[in-house]
């Protein structure tokens, strides 16, 4: 036999029609009778099909008597149509092969209408040792495809393997990677959609067929993922991850997931040889490998995002990630960053590394770039946060709403990850970075972890929603719980019963705790408590590192004008600041995260006043005064940092975000009302230092006082109107002078250098208010009662707050010309040229030392320009409690000590050079003296009480305050009002005079023991039974509620008048002026 007769009989005997001859032979004689190809004759009921379709059947001549002949003898034709159908769509899904016969090649012997004109794939891959061990079958069918393709699984490069399956030659690439894929997992998802293409094309004799073969890629899957290893040089874990990340990018979650879907229904079906989660993890372990070193504005963030989005949506997945999250040590707050969920909560514009700025990716050389460039770039991060916070609120919903396991599983990981991290909030954590960075989760995790949790609390942050006041308090005095008491009870955050509460808890009161907290009051306690332990180190950082750029700015700018060789590593040291608080900023100021918190701390106000109110069930309490007395109050178990929380995020706003306040509109009624009860309230809030704190989130809310003309300005209205139409302004003014007098004594072993911080807020707010009528009203009111009971049993609240302000006055200014004398000495040493001589420690030394009291000076300045320019707008309406010998005295000695240092012969001392670096304004403080004599100086008692000032008084001085208000351009009007107001005082010191040299040998048991002057009013203390008078203990008790020589208690109502003595006083005053009128008369 030739070889090509050889080859015509291989070919034969491949041929699948071959089965319907019992002999080669037979068959060579059928094929000789078919001397041309028929022509497919397609019928009319199948016309619309496609490619699937055009079966075997249908490339048979149905009038042929000679094959009907043969299909008496042998299998019928349909059976063979059927079996050559099944081939091809085998063919189709899987893209391999038993055939390599050269007929599907131009010139080959075969019959190409049999080939790919229908439906078979361009290539496919051969599988030469199954085709041999077959013993001459060439065709796929159901009973050897699972063997096929667990053969073509197990090639290690299917590529090589590939054969032309279409007459075409042309070069096909997208079918030579389709049919060569190596990899396991993409193949057989790519089989499970084709094979989902043909269950919709193919007739329904073939429909179990193309299932099956669906069922095939599906269960070749499972087995990929149960035994990784059979698969040599496959990663099936990444295929997986890379699968989905295909998927994401190329819009196919949805087919993706339906493959996955029923891999996974597979999967759990047969778990012994490896459970799901075990299949899962290592695509979780690579994905957190791949995450961790992602960046913020990286658009294949989103991908990885969108993908745990998914996996938080499948329930079987999203129980493995539950569990898998879970940190190895719970009691370590950096061990949650480490997880899957941390480390994707990690991803920040922050430095991963801090101090770290050369591989930083955003606002490199700032000082390079315009404050354009630099918001643009800020305004990009904004937008990729936006994105990044939506996502992430996605994945926590998800896992909330998806089963009662999955919630309780993300809760726990929630309450352990804030618990563990409770240190951040301690004081020690901001000077220790060090160990802080080891022990802790980052800034970055929390800021992200808030930004999620706050859009869970949208839903009920609405104004006055009524779900609000179903938050439940006595949650947070929950002790020790069991791991099922905590899934039974919803209670997943732990150690809040040691946290200080905004009032301590009566000891007859217990809390009558739920059988089950609902979702609201665990979402609003575990987001208050995540912003509570990261926005509040934040804001600290923001505010630390805005106070270094101004001061090494400064420093920088002197450097390059004195050319010194420090200039450049100034400058990049200046450079790397700026970009870790640019960075910060950006990171901190996310308009969308900004207003979610806006619109939680104002609802956690709103719950709080209604708390303090008395109020229950879902219907807000109408807030009116007098306040009801409190029982049983819901306070005592709402922790301090609620409000605290509340008052930092204001005042940041107020620093960093202002225009966000002008945004909240209505809100703003709400946070008028939190600071009015809880400000000035210490049986609703007991913490002085957060009453003080909240004047300031009240200076953060009201409007600027110092706006310029211009567009900046309409962004004061709502805050305008909010304030002047609020219905409490007369208890929110006494509510702010209640709190500046309390915080005199706060306890702390350093009250007396905070109260002056503390009371920083509060002179801006006073001055604004004095300019409203109706808060005007209020105060005057205040001082009106302060009048009229001056001998009240305790002070009125007014008189003790105008003793308080005149102590800091006369305590601040004193301070700053104290300061301000030693650095004219500092500065003129350095001028003569004093310190060149001095060694290099020795010059630093003094270099501090000056440095320090320009620090403390510029201070004090500050401060002490505020409490003389309120005094001055104070004396406008308020005259008759200043001319009072209770104050009169006071404020008197006071005004005339200054003037000696501002216009008297110690003025050249205070001569510094620039006034405006250590905020010094001589002018306006000789200005307010000036309008705060003029206020007063119809006061007949007030101008009598001037020249009693032994200590600094003088018809001179007065002199000179003309001179000087002559020199620094006051108006005419003021300074002869002044001139004149002088010429009085003067003519009184004259008649005094007279009087004191009358009085000068009065008995000592006449003059006071505390003042050594003459008595006018002696009265008895109870305790020490001293004589003092009236006026002397009076402004004593302002400051010191004790008897002044025993230390026992003492109001004003204890004391009694010395009748005996003020008579004996009197009489001998008589006698002491007649005997002058006839001394007088006789001469």
């Amino acid at each position: 036999m030739t070889d090509q007769g050889n080859n015509n009989n291989q070919n034969l005997s491949r041929n699948p029609f071959a089965a319907l001859f019992s002999s080669v032979s037979d068959a060579k004689d059928f094929a000789s009778v078919q001397k041309q190809p028929q022509p497919l004759s397609l019928d009319d009921s199948r016309g619309s099909q496609d490619d699937s379709d055009n079966s075997v059947s249908e490339s048979v001549d149905e009038n042929d008597d000679s094959l009907a002949e043969i299909s008496r003898s042998f299998r019928s034709r349909q059976e063979l149509c059927e079996q050559l159908n099944i081939n091809h769509m085998i063919q189709r899904i899987f893209l391999l092969t038993l055939d390599n016969t050269e007929a599907y090649s131009p010139g080959c012997a075969g019959d190409p209408s049999l080939k790919g004109g229908n439906g078979i794939p361009p290539r496919c891959v051969y599988l030469e040792e199954m085709a041999s061990d077959l013993d001459g079958q060439d065709w796929l069918d159901m009973d050897n495809i699972e063997q096929a393709l667990f053969n073509r699984m197990l090639l290690p490069e299917p590529g090589n393997h590939l054969i032309n399956m279409t007459s075409s030659s042309a070069l096909n690439l997208s079918a030579d990677r389709d049919a060569g894929e190596k990899r396991a997992v993409p193949y057989l998802f790519s089989c499970f959609q084709r094979a989902k293409e043909e269950i919709k094309k193919v007739p329904e004799k073939l429909l179990a067929c193309a299932v099956r073969c669906k069922n095939l890629s599906v269960l070749n899957a499972r087995t990929v993922l149960l035994t990784p290893e059979i698969y040599v040089g496959q990663n099936v874990s990444e295929q997986l991850l890379n699968l989905l990340l295909e998927a994401v990018s190329g819009g196919l979650l949805e087919e993706v997931g339906e493959f996955l879907d029923e891999v996974i229904a597979a999967l759990l079906a047969d778990q012994e040889v490896r459970t799901f989660g075990e299949v899962m993890v290592p695509v979780f372990e690579v994905m957190l490998g791949r995450v961790k070193d992602l960046d913020l504005c990286q658009l294949l963030l989103n991908s990885y995002l969108d993908i745990l989005v998914y996996f938080s949506k499948q329930l079987d997945i999203a129980r493995v990630f539950v569990d898998y999250i879970q940190p190895k040590d719970p009691n370590n707050g950096l061990q949650y960053q480490k997880t899957l969920l941390g480390a994707v909560l990690n991803i920040s514009c922050l430095l991963k590394t801090p101090g770290v700025v050369e591989s930083h990716g955003y606002f490199l050389n700032p000082s390079r770039s315009s404050p354009q460039e630099t918001k643009v770039q800020e305004s990009n991060i904004h937008q990729f946060m936006a994105q990044f916070h939506d996502k992430l609120f996605q994945i926590l919903k998800n896992l909330l709403q998806l089963s009662p396991d999955t919630r309780h599983r993300l809760l726990t990981w929630l309450g352990g990850c804030l618990h563990a991290n409770a240190g951040r909030a301690k004081i020690w954590a901001n000077q220790m970075p060090e160990i802080f960075f080891q022990m802790y989760a980052s800034d970055a995790f929390f800021l992200n972890l808030g930004a999620a949790l706050l859009r869970l609390c949208q839903p009920f942050c609405r104004l006055r929603s009524p779900k609000l006041l179903t938050f439940n308090p006595t949650y947070c005095a929950l002790k020790e719980l069991n791991e099922e008491e905590r899934r039974s009870r919803n209670v997943h955050v732990k150690g809040l019963d040691k946290e200080t509460t905004l009032i301590p808890a009566p000891q007859n009161q217990e809390p009558e705790f739920a059988q089950s907290y609902n979702l609201l009051t665990e979402n609003l306690i575990l987001t208050q408590y995540a912003l509570h332990l990261g926005f509040h180190r934040l804001h600290d950082q923001m505010v630390k590192m805005n106070q270094s750029l101004h001061r090494l700015q400064g420093v920088w700018r002197e450097a390059q004008q004195s050319a010194s060789p420090a200039s450049e590593q100034l400058r990049e040291q200046f450079e790397r600041l700026m970009t870790v608080y640019l960075s910060t900023k950006a990171a901190a100021t996310e308009p969308h995260m900004l207003q979610g918190c806006l619109n939680l701390q104002v609802s956690t106000a709103t719950v709080l006043v209604q708390f303090s109110l008395g109020a229950s069930g879902v219907d807000y309490t109408q807030l009116t005064f007098p306040l009801p007395a409190l029982e049983n109050s819901l306070l005592c178990y709402v922790p301090e940092f609620f409000a605290d929380s509340l008052g930092d995020f204001f005042i940041f706003l107020r620093r960093f975000a202002d225009e966000v306040l002008e945004s909240s509109g209505p809100s703003l009624e709400q946070i008028l009302d939190f600071v009015t009860v809880f400000m000035g309230n210490v049986e609703r809030l007991k913490n002085p230092h957060l009453r003080a704190k909240l004047a300031e989130v009240l200076e953060a809310v009201m409007p600027h006082l110092e706006q310029v003309p211009g567009p900046a300005q309409s962004s004061m209205f709502q805050r305008e109107r909010a304030f002047c139409t609020y219905q409490h302004a007369a208890q929110l003014a006494e509510a702010l002078i209640t709190v500046f007098v309390d915080i005199e004594f706060t306890g702390d072993p350093h009250q007396f250098e905070q109260k002056f911080n503390y009371r920083r807020p509060m002179y801006p707010i006073l001055k604004y208010m004095w300019g409203k009528d109706s808060y005007r009203e209020s105060i005057k009111s205040l001082a009106r009662y302060a009048s009229e009971n001056l001998e009240a049993m305790n002070p009125p609240l007014f008189l003790r707050f105008l003793n308080l302000l005149m102590n800091d006055a006369i305590f601040l200014l004193d301070e700053a010309i104290q300061y301000l004398s030693k650095i004219k000495v500092l500065q003129i040493e350095r001028d003569r040229g004093e310190w060149d001589s001095l060694t290099p420690d020795a010059r630093r030394e003094k270099e501090s030392s000056l440095q320090m009291f320009g620090q403390l000076a510029r201070f004090h300045n500050i401060m002490s320009n505020e409490t003389i320019g309120t005094l001055a707008f104070l004396t406008s309406e308020i005259k008759c409690l200043f001319a009072h010998p209770f104050l009169a005295e006071r404020i008197i000695s006071m005004l005339n000590y200054f003037l000696q240092h501002l216009v008297g012969p110690k003025m050249g001392a205070l001569k510094v050079k620039d006034f405006t670096e250590f905020d010094f304004k001589p002018q306006q403080l000789v200005s307010d003296i000036c309008t705060i004599y003029l206020n007063l100086g119809n006061e007949e008692s007030f101008c009598s009480t001037v020249p009693k000032d032994g200590r600094s008084y003088s018809p001179r001085l007065f002199a000179q305050m003309v001179r000087v208000l002559k020199k620094i351009n006051k108006p005419g009007n003021m300074i002869a009002s002044f001139s004149q107001l002088a010429d009085k005082i003067k003519s009184l010191a004259d008649q005094q005079l007279q009087d004191e040299e009358t009085y000068a040998d009065a008995p000592d048991e006449f003059l006071d023991p505390i003042m050594s002057t003459l008595m006018l009013d002696p009265v008895l203390l109870p305790s020490s039974r001293v004589t003092v008078d009236r006026s002397t203990i009076a402004r004593h008790l302002l400051s010191d509620q004790t008897d002044p020589f025993s230390r026992s208690p003492l109001t004003m109502d204890q004391i009694r008048s010395n009748t005996e003595l003020k008579e004996r006083i009197q009489q001998w005053l008589a006698e002491r002026k007649q005997k002058r009128l006839q001394t007088g008369q006789s001469a």
